[in-house]
């Protein structure tokens, strides 16, 4: 299943531009290519509140993943993730307290103290 928005309210996975802009230059950095490679956005058990958040660039998405594709970025996910990241937005923060991803999912009830894991 493959998607195109990049309008920031949709159902699915949002990515803000800031955090296109970002992965898309760390992709071509690995010299990946950005027309089929993307960034894995994913759940996994983990961290104090039970899960916890996970990325890493792929050179494809797998068979069963869904494929959403905004502001140039590709975002891969597969659907057990889905389950637990539907409606979230991807952003990126820059700034003194340090910069990275970030995730906002409507679907968390708590996070730990540290914002590392989270609990749906």
């Amino acid at each position: 299943m493959s998607t195109t928005d990049d309008s920031p309210q949709h159902s699915g996975i949002s990515v803000t531009e800031a955090a296109a802009s970002e992965a898309i230059s760390l992709l071509e950095s690995e010299d990946m290519d950005t027309d089929i490679a993307g960034l894995r956005l994913y759940v996994q058990q983990g961290g104090c509140a039970g899960l916890s958040y996970g990325m890493r660039f792929d050179h494809e998405p797998e068979e069963d993943d869904t494929v959403y594709e905004h502001h140039g970025l590709r975002v891969f996910v597969d659907p057990a993730s889905m389950n637990y990241i539907e409606g979230s937005v991807l952003d990126y923060e820059g700034g003194l307290q340090g910069e990275g991803f970030h995730v906002e999912n409507p679907n968390v009830v708590s996070e730990c103290g540290c914002g590392e894991s989270f609990r749906t």
